[in-house]
């Protein structure tokens, strides 16, 4: 399953951040982040930091930052509050631009370890809602799916992630592609592929609700 097994002795956490930019103001919110993002990753690592370009709100950035632990997050906390460079160059003049935000804490699934791309592309986010029961009810017939996909070849597997504090019972995909015309054509093969069908046929039965986002990568993000 999801939650027993490597994840109950490795401590480490992804945090996903969300933030809905008033309209006129993602140009500069965006030039400010790219000159002064190397404050912020000096108190801890970025995973990626990406632009919303279909899917759901618009004016919307997406940001996954790594931390080893809980303990690891608080002294991130503590030592950016002391910071004033920080304060001053990147946390006050951003936030009048950030309408919204919102953030998720998650785990990576025992079976899948955080990958890299092998170039630029794009990415495709998918967030899955299962029924309540937990990975014990649904994990199973998930990870068939996912590496339904997999197997084809047509998009590169980037993490699984499983929500911990956030909305429960839910799931994030990340997927690399190298543009959305070869997702297009990739989806439509998989569309084909009696395994896909099979395997997504079962998982569905445990589905309650899923979207996606196509995030384009900025030029300061760590996954390109």
């Amino acid at each position: 399953s999801f939650a027993t097994g490597p994840r109950q002795y490795d401590g480490t956490f992804y945090e996903f951040r969300t933030y809905c930019l008033k309209p006129p103001k993602m140009n500069e919110f965006l030039e400010n982040i790219k000159k002064n993002i190397h404050i912020r990753t000096a108190h801890s690592e970025l995973i990626g930091f990406w632009k919303t370009e279909f899917g759901g709100k618009i004016n919307k950035v997406f940001h996954i930052w790594k931390y080893d632990n809980f303990a690891h997050r608080a002294e991130v906390r503590k030592a950016l509050a002391k910071d004033k460079e920080w304060q001053e160059q990147f946390l006050i003049p951003n936030l009048p631009l950030i309408d919204e935000h919102e953030n998720e804490i998650t785990y990576l699934v025992p079976w899948c370890k955080l990958e890299k791309p092998p170039k630029e592309g794009v990415y495709e986010l998918v967030i899955f809602e299962m029924k309540p029961g937990g990975p014990a009810l649904w994990g199973n017939a998930f990870k068939r799916a996912i590496n339904a996909h997999v197997n084809l070849g047509y998009s590169k597997l980037i993490g699984v992630f499983h929500t911990e504090y956030g909305a429960l019972n839910r799931v994030h995909v990340l997927w690399w592609n190298e543009s959305a015309e070869s997702r297009a054509a990739g989806r439509h093969q998989s569309h084909e592929d009696p395994r896909v069908v099979a395997a997504v046929r079962e998982s569905v039965s445990y589905l309650v609700s899923q979207q996606n986002m196509l995030l384009i990568p900025t030029s300061f993000s760590p996954l390109k």
